[in-house]
């Protein structure tokens, strides 16, 4: 018998096979059978490969890997033109729908803002909290306290912290901050729940400025924003003690520019070409708004709200005062100018030793 027409088994079946009939594949002899049944092509790239090294009985593994992503919630094959992130973890449509019905939002969730308050500037906040659970039941306790009047907060993830999470304001009005949003309430009730800001050491309290009120022009926007960063770099050592933060925890999520004091625009100058980033204590980075990013984290209403009037003071100088009249002005004559209705401000600065 020719060797063509002798005959071999299939080593999966077993089947006796003419030597011809068989088919070899992936060094193993099959029956079309057996072929058919376990192998199968990869739909992407055509090549055979075992069924059961197949990913859903489709792809070999190479181009599963450059085709798709597993969705974290369900385990389903998701092909990446439909993939939706969360927290930078892949989900497919509904699972990633069913998250962000979540009462804390995706960390990059950013509605359309609704502003507060008659008149200008407006501030939009982030207040971070930590170490009492990023559970959707605390957060709704906030957000009751926060809207029950109007949707004036949201919560959201944040990466930087161990336990907690972001609360967030619609941007308003100081006097709205003041007078209508209930800033207090929510903070006790962070602290209620075992939550810390300025004791966990991840914290920060963020001051979102919206920057169409720094100016009618954009001209006249950047002129008030580098009086902003004069002032930050002129000040450093104050404004450092100011905020509560340690010289380490600024250098890492508000670091100072270093530029230039020569006078305002040569600080912005400086600023914008630093290649800092956003992490620094005036962050340029968003197209509508200034964010000042120095200050530590707190559940204490008066330092809380003395912030806020520091941050409305400091605008009102920026708007109204010349780049002269900000370079020849000392700390002393910055503090002397707190009129009794930023009673918080006053004492705040009383408190750490910054009247001088």
């Amino acid at each position: 018998m020719s060797e063509e027409n002798k005959n071999v088994r299939c080593d999966l079946c077993g089947e006796e096979i003419s030597s011809q009939n068989a088919i070899r594949f992936d060094g193993t002899i099959l029956c079309i059978d057996c072929f058919n049944q376990r192998v199968t092509e990869c739909s992407h790239c055509g090549r055979s490969i075992w069924r059961d090294d197949s990913r859903n009985g489709e792809y070999c593994q190479d181009c599963y890997d450059n085709l798709y992503e597993t969705c974290t919630e369900c385990g389903d094959d998701v092909c990446r033109d439909d993939v939706c992130y969360h927290n930078d973890e892949p989900y497919c449509q509904n699972c990633y729908d069913e998250i962000n019905d979540s009462i804390i939002h995706d960390y990059y969730y950013k509605p359309d803002p609704i502003f507060y308050g008659k008149g200008q500037p407006h501030y939009g906040i982030e207040l971070e909290i930590d170490e009492g659970g990023e559970y959707d039941d605390n957060a709704e306790r906030i957000l009751n306290i926060g809207n029950r009047i109007n949707e004036h907060i949201y919560c959201k993830h944040d990466g930087s912290l161990d336990d907690g999470f972001e609360i967030v304001s619609h941007p308003a009005t100081l006097e709205y901050h003041t007078n209508t949003i209930p800033w207090k309430k929510i903070l006790d009730e962070a602290l209620e729940m075992g939550y810390y800001s300025h004791n966990s050491g991840t914290c920060g309290l963020h001051v979102h400025i919206n920057r169409a009120a720094l100016g009618e022009s954009v001209e006249e926007q950047e002129n008030t924003i580098a009086r902003i960063v004069y002032f930050f770099e002129k000040f450093w050592d104050k404004i450092l003690r100011f905020s509560r933060r340690t010289e380490t925890q600024a250098d890492r999520w508000a670091s100072r520019y270093g530029c230039s004091m020569d006078n305002p625009k040569e600080s912005l100058k400086g600023a914008k070409t630093s290649g800092l980033g956003r992490y620094t204590a005036v962050n340029l980075t968003n197209t509508f708004t200034v964010e000042l990013r120095i200050f530590r984290g707190t559940l204490r209403y008066k330092t809380f709200m003395a912030t806020l009037q520091f941050v409305d003071l400091l605008c009102e100088m920026a708007i109204n005062l010349t780049d002269e009249e900000f370079q020849t002005m000392t700390w002393k004559e910055f503090a002397k100018t707190v009129s009794a209705d930023k009673a918080e401000l006053k004492e705040y600065l009383k408190i750490r030793g910054l009247e001088e």
